[in-house]
C-alpha cells in the first residue's frame, strides 16, 4: 500500500469556507475540470514524518510554503485501491494565481519517443465546499466533510 500526505488549505469567507485545490497537470487532465482537482499532496516512505511530507509537497506543488503554523489532522482515507492519503487542514490564504509547480516528465504523445515536461499542478483555485465536491477527485471528497465537521466544532 502506498501512502501520501497532503494539506487542505482553507480560508473563512462570509459565504462560508473556501479550500485551495490544484488542477492536475499533464495531457490526460488538460481538458477535464470536474473530478480533476486535488488536495496538494505527495507520496512518502515509512521513515518520513507525514506532516513534514505534506508541508514539503504543498510547497513543491504550489510554489509557496504553507501559510500556517498549525495543522489539524483530518485523518486518512483509502483514495485508490493501492493508496492511502492522510490530510491535515491549515487555515491561511495565498494567491492562487501565483502557483508555480514542480514538473514531471512523460513520453507524449504515447509511443512517440518524445519526452515532455509537465507541471504536477497546472493551476490552483479557491472553491467553496459545495463546488469543491464536484471539482475534487472522488476519493478525496471525504476530507471536505471532515473539514466542515472541524469548522462546525465537531
Amino acid at each position: 500500500m502506498r501512502t501520501s500526505a497532503g494539506i487542505l488549505l482553507y480560508r473563512r469567507r462570509p459565504g462560508g469556507p473556501e479550500v485551495l485545490l490544484g488542477h492536475m497537470g499533464g495531457p490526460f487532465w488538460s481538458r477535464k475540470d470536474d473530478g480533476a482537482w486535488s488536495i496538494p499532496k505527495g507520496e512518502h516512505d515509512a521513515h518520513e514524518e507525514p506532516p513534514a511530507v505534506a508541508r514539503r509537497e504543498f510547497e513543491e506543488e504550489l510554489g509557496s510554503p504553507v501559510p500556517a503554523d498549525v495543522l489539524v489532522p483530518l485523518g486518512s482515507a483509502k483514495v485508490t485501491s493501492s493508496k492511502v492519503l492522510a490530510v491535515w487542514a491549515a487555515e491561511g490564504d495565498l494567491d492562487a494565481t501565483a502557483t508555480r509547480s514542480n514538473t514531471f516528465e512523460l513520453e507524449w504523445p504515447p509511443r512517440s519517443g518524445r519526452v515532455q515536461e509537465f507541471p504536477e499542478i497546472d493551476r490552483a483555485a479557491w472553491f467553496g465546499l459545495d463546488e469543491a465536491r464536484s471539482k475534487l477527485l472522488k476519493g478525496q471528497v471525504p476530507f471536505l466533510d471532515r473539514l466542515a465537521d472541524h469548522l462546525a466544532g465537531g
